[in-house]
């Protein structure tokens, strides 16, 4: 008798791989809750990079058939719902999906659980294959659809004016007829990067996009076909230059990012006059140039697993959007391009940051992101309907710059800043402007009519111009979004805890330069990844129209001396030095992300804040013999500042608290003051458990190359250093004033019995008393 083998479906093995600190993690889960309805799920990929996933959910850990919603063929490991869910508690797993068998093939993963609790914001996701019905594909798609198009002329015909058109025709249309088209950049002497011919390389390519942009944009508007026959001049030059010369991603990805947008704009805007040879040399290039810089986002830097690369997930917003709009249903390629960009935008972004709409970067990383994601967003909105702004994160955001970066300071922000010693730059208050049309927040724009009228007639510094027109941003505004009122901060609540990114701000008086006081702390669990810096637990002060206790050094250039050993360092900062180190801030990602720092507490009293920061894993990286780091912050009755350090190492090592002002300073015994044009610091070391400490004033920059820094001011600060001792408490007191309006705070320690009790008071007489206890 003839025997009948069954052959019975292979399984394929899955694995769960632990998440590290610098990949993605597992989630939704009980650590890690949702913000929004539907939650975002994300887990770490298959070993296989072409694995495609099944996500399986339900409110039943038994996952019965009859109460359990499959998600089949999933593209990447990440993944957003296209339904709200009802409140309540839920359970989650994936598997490996066979795309030909259409089945699950592995084992379900092991279970996870979330709970949806009323009120969170509903932002469901569309599936890829639903994104697309009924969208016109006819061109322009970029900004201003065909039926736009017409009504932006009929407009412009009773009003010439409409949008702001005059302007931009002015400034950004009418120059680049006859500006001679730029020619491909050479490539730097013996391929080694110089930073200046980095810069002029940077500005040829940001102004390709503006003459090919914007002569398209006028030529098609208008009707005008000098405009247009220009614009095609314009971008047949640059389709012609080389793809793997030096305007690629692997020679400079900054100049490859704005090649593609300017070619993307260009075969958008004039793709109907084009004839069909020019059509398909535009397209090949634009095709190529695309796929080198998806194929390092998506394969290379593999921003679905390792999110924290800055410029890679820029990418998507500052070229990708934009390109594969332009060439979609004409090559295959550019919707899975387009579906990856808008996947990861809904549902991974932002990295830097989460639902308290914080950027671990810094407010300058948070203008440049942002910017360009303002830019996809508006593309993805007009052209498919799917609006970004409707995240918690992008709700939120403006936060941000409007308490760590307000419009009157210039050194009072952590991060790399190329705008560091100016006032902030205009784009800060362009995308502060973005987020009031999207909120309907009158603080935000209240923010950006006060940095367009302070930082009036920087339009064409670098850190503008070199990345945007603003002319440009301002007829896309005018046309997209509506006028809302500014709203003055004067009822701006007075602390704003960053908890996603581990910053506390406090501003008051921000409608008021004469009183204003901003006040920083900042212990992040970043560390010192990416543009960050080792300055867990730092501070930084401005008041009374003065920058008081500054971001010390300049941002001469990425990767320069001054940025690499003296900005991204402690010892640049208003921080603690342990045994003369600080914290790691070298080019090691892992450690960088283990050099991390907390915010343990935020409470408001009756007088006082008080903010609890611990940096010990920051310092540990470094140097193992720390084994606490803790700096107590108490900002008393909104006018003076206590600190009190405590510090505990395996061994007996000496400290230094370190100040940093923009002059010099005076230096006593056991104060010191700075004097500025406006304002004024003093501080007094009220007590130091291990001994008086030594002050010393330091000029410059010590160990960096002055012809790095030849022609600008010197910066000064103050090293305290305290002897050695197993353990150290340390209280600092810091006075700012108006120069007009000296002020003194007076302090006692009553040590009887077994705590310090250390005193302050003010001429008015009113008391704040701080207890520590004392070690035996």
């Amino acid at each position: 008798m003839e025997q009948t083998t069954v052959q019975r479906p292979r399984r394929v093995f899955l694995d769960e791989p632990r998440a590290g600190s610098l990949t993605i993690s597992y989630a939704p889960d009980e650590g890690a809750p949702p913000t929004e309805n539907p939650p975002r799920f994300s887990w770490l990929p298959a070993l296989d990079d072409a694995a495609r996933y099944a996500l399986r959910l339900s409110r039943s850990e038994a996952f019965p058939d009859d109460a359990t919603t499959v998600h089949e063929d999933i593209a990447w490991n990440f993944f957003t719902p296209d339904a709200v869910l009802a409140p309540g508690r839920y359970f989650w797993s994936y598997a490996l999906w066979d795309e030909a068998a259409g089945r699950v093939v592995s084992d379900w993963s092991r279970t996870r659980s979330f709970e949806i609790t009323e009120g969170l914001p509903q932002t469901p996701l569309p599936r890829a294959g639903d994104r697309y019905r009924g969208v016109d594909m006819s061109h322009p798609r970029l900004w201003l659809r065909p039926e736009e198009v017409a009504a932006f002329r009929q407009a412009l015909a009773a009003d010439p004016d409409h949008c702001g058109w005059s302007r931009f025709h002015a400034s950004s249309v009418a120059p680049w007829m006859m500006r001679e088209i730029i020619a491909e950049p050479s490539p730097y002497p013996d391929n080694v990067r110089v930073a200046g011919l980095w810069r002029q390389m940077y500005i040829d390519c940001q102004e390709v996009i503006y003459a090919i942009r914007h002569l398209a944009i006028a030529g098609r508007v208008t009707g005008d076909e000098a405009l247009t026959a220009r614009a095609r001049e314009w971008l047949l030059a640059v389709a012609s230059w080389d793809p793997a010369g030096t305007t690629s991603r692997a020679y400079n990805d900054e100049a490859a990012f704005r090649v593609v947008t300017a070619l993307a704009w260009g075969y958008d805007w004039l793709h109907d006059g084009l004839s069909e040879d020019e059509r398909a040399e535009v397209r090949a290039v634009l095709l190529q140039r695309t796929r080198e810089i998806a194929d390092h986002v998506m394969r290379h830097a593999r921003i679905n697993v390792f999110p924290y690369d800055s410029h890679a997930v820029r990418a998507l917003s500052a070229a990708l959007a934009a390109a594969c709009i332009a060439l979609l249903d004409e090559e295959p390629e550019a919707q899975v391009w387009l579906d990856y960009t808008v996947d990861f935008l809904f549902t991974l972004y932002s990295p830097w940051g989460g639902a308290d709409g914080g950027w671990a970067e810094g407010p300058h990383y948070w203008t440049t992101g942002l910017a360009y994601l303002i830019d996809a967003a508006n593309l993805i909105r007009k052209f498919l309907g799917l609006d970004l702004y409707r995240r918690p994160f992008f709700q939120r955001t403006g936060d941000f710059p409007l308490y760590t970066k307000a419009p009157d300071t210039r050194r009072a922000c952590f991060g790399d800043d190329s705008t560091l010693g100016d006032l902030p730059s205009l784009k800060v208050g362009y995308n502060m402007r973005q987020f009031a049309g999207v909120t309907d927040n009158g603080y935000y724009q209240w923010y950006f009519e006060t940095v367009r009228r302070n930082a009036a007639g920087t339009e064409m510094e670098f850190y503008n111009y070199g990345w945007w027109d603003l002319a440009f941003d301002d007829l896309v505004y005018a046309h997209d979004y509506p006028a809302v009122a500014a709203r003055a901060p004067d009822d701006l609540p007075p602390v704003k805890w960053f908890r996603d990114v581990g910053w506390v701000a406090i501003q008051q008086h921000l409608h008021d330069p004469d009183r204003h006081i901003q006040f920083l702390v900042k212990s992040s669990d970043y560390g010192s990844l990416s543009h960050s810096h080792g300055d867990q637990n730092a501070f930084l002060l401005f008041a009374y129209g003065e920058d008081l206790a500054i971001q010390s050094g300049y941002y001469v250039a990425f990767n320069s001396a001054m940025h690499r050993e003296w900005r991204r360092q402690t010892r640049s900062k208003n921080a603690i030095l342990i045994d003369g180190k600080g914290q790691y801030a070298d080019r090691d990602k892992a450690l960088a992300r283990q050099a991390r720092g907390r915010i343990v507490e935020v409470r408001e009293a009756s007088d006082h804040v008080f903010i609890r920061a611990d940096a010990t894993a920051a310092y540990a990286v470094a140097n193992p013999a720390v084994s606490a780091a803790i700096r107590d912050v108490y900002f008393v009755h909104g006018e003076y500042v206590v600190l009190v350090d405590r510090v505990e190492c395996t061994d007996a090592l000496p400290i230094t608290f370190l100040y940093h002002a923009a002059g010099p300073l005076e230096v006593g015994h056991n104060t010191f003051r700075y004097t500025g044009a406006k304002a004024g610091l003093y501080g007094q070391f009220v007590l130091a458990t291990a001994g008086p400490p030594k002050l010393t004033e330091v000029v410059g920059f010590p160990g960096i190359d002055p012809a790095e820094y030849e022609g600008l001011p010197l910066h000064h600060h103050l090293r305290a250093d305290v002897p050695a001792a197993r353990k150290h408490t340390l209280v600092t007191l810091l006075v700012p004033y108006p120069r007009d309006d000296a002020r003194r705070i007076f302090s006692f320690i009553d040590d009887q019995g077994f705590t310090s009790d250390v005193y302050f008071t003010d001429v008015d007489d009113r008391r704040f008393r701080i207890v520590l206890p004392k070690d035996f």
